[in-house]
């Protein structure tokens, strides 16, 4: 049987490009090597699955380092508020946390996935699950896809989405760049983002400070001159690892980048646990705190400031008594205190690996896909969409509406591309 369409990939990018192609009347089969269609969306935001991010455009390309600015075309077509549109349109009630993220009502990523399968029913979208594609044979008017058993499938335009090689658990094992290349794409270097960061200091691999969580703190990774390369503001998690969080995530991918480009084993990160206080505003904070209770350890008396745990392993640290009342507390260590409460520095010396990652760096070379398309300029009748592509944002509703972005301007254009044939 030959199909107009064949999207390689159930993630969120697939699913929405079989989704798209079928509702613009293309005869469309999804082929998904595991035995379900929405796996990544299924745990994505913890379980709860972040549809999307309400910023406006700018901030969102923004929030997008990894060659956001390619997706303005894309946007243009299909964006934020279409995404939004396009889930409530099907039921599904949205509500927006912090940071602009965009959850349904549920809380429950099934409700998502539960609703995409039935528009694929809705539109015939032919499944095939378990099912894992051996190669592509390109052709002048027809692309053969080659299952197990020998088998062939036709198709007037292919869409690879099959991810990249985060999470390999959903079925991202790279897969689709050995197709990509087949076609005579490049594949741009492959490196982890978003992903916990690794660290050799004694209180890390003595596990002193794992699973202590620091709140809207600024975490900066330095140059090894000092000077700062990127900061990020958010939460934070101590691991027995090293250091994860939000804000820990975000700051990755900048230093996978700085270790190599410098040519370093080890690079500083340092944690501003006050962010919006200058340093002799907060020594100011605590001596007036210490003098209002003298008769208290400090240990209670800056009890409220940070977590327990994080504070005695500072006083420790720069060895001032956590029993000391204000009657024996020096203004040096104060001042010590807010030193390292500002600029408290840890050595990294990476990253988790990329399968443990949440997304992965690199990709299909974005200089080859026509981006108001996502149509390879070397294949007629190819496209890309979702991770596969050199494209990468921050965790917050990012990634996922660039897959959906993607996916819906590749399964439009492949339908138009089928049906003219």
């Amino acid at each position: 049987m030959t199909y107009d369409v064949v999207v390689i990939g159930g993630g969120p990018s697939g699913l929405m490009a079989a989704h798209t192609a079928a509702k613009n009347g293309a005869n469309t089969l999804i082929i998904e090597k595991g035995s379900k269609l929405g796996r990544k969306l299924a745990i994505s935001g913890g379980g709860r699955c972040n549809v999307t991010n309400v910023l406006p455009d700018k901030e969102l390309i923004d929030h997008i380092p990894g060659n956001g600015r390619f997706l303005y075309s894309a946007f243009s077509i299909f964006d934020n508020q279409a995404i939004i549109d396009f889930f409530e349109n099907l039921g599904v009630a949205l509500k927006e946390e912090d940071k602009g993220r965009m959850f349904p009502v549920s809380d429950s990523a099934q409700t998502v996935v539960q609703t995409l399968l039935r528009e694929l029913d809705r539109h015939d979208v032919e499944k095939r699950l378990n099912t894992r594609v051996e190669a592509i044979h390109y052709g002048n008017e027809l692309h053969e896809i080659i299952l197990p058993g020998k088998e062939k499938v036709a198709t007037k335009s292919v869409i690879i989405a099959a991810g990249g090689k985060s999470v390999p658990k959903t079925g991202s094992e790279g897969d689709g760049y050995a197709w990509a290349k087949t076609a005579g794409h490049t594949i741009t270097e492959l490196y982890p983002t978003e992903v916990p960061m690794t660290s050799r200091e004694p209180f890390i691999l003595n596990r002193t400070l794992q699973g202590i969580s620091l709140r809207d703190v600024a975490i900066t990774a330095l140059k090894p001159n000092g000077k700062p390369i990127k900061t990020h503001r958010w939460d934070l998690l101590f691991t027995h690892q090293g250091i994860s969080g939000p804000a820990a995530l975000r700051l990755s991918q900048f230093v996978v980048k700085a270790l190599k480009n410098f040519e370093v084993d080890e690079l500083v990160v340092e944690i501003d646990s006050f962010p919006d206080e200058h340093e002799n505003q907060l020594v100011d904070r605590l001596t007036k705190m210490a003098k209002e209770s003298p008769n208290k350890a400090v240990k209670s008396v800056w009890k409220p400031l940070l977590q327990e745990r994080f504070l005695i392993f500072i006083l420790e640290r720069i060895s001032l008594n956590p029993d000391t009342t204000y009657h024996h507390l020096e203004k040096k260590k104060v001042i010590e205190l807010a030193q390292e409460l500002k600029h408290f520095q840890v050595k990294v010396n990476g990253t988790l690996s990329i399968e443990k990652a949440f997304i992965t760096g690199g990709g299909v070379s974005l200089k080859e896909i026509v981006p108001n398309q996502m149509a390879s300029k070397f294949m007629d009748g190819l496209y890309f969409c979702g991770e596969i592509l050199d494209i990468h944002g921050y965790t917050g509703g990012f990634n996922i509406t660039a897959a959906f972005s993607t996916g819906h301007v590749a399964g439009m254009n492949a339908a138009e591309h089928a049906l003219s044939r």
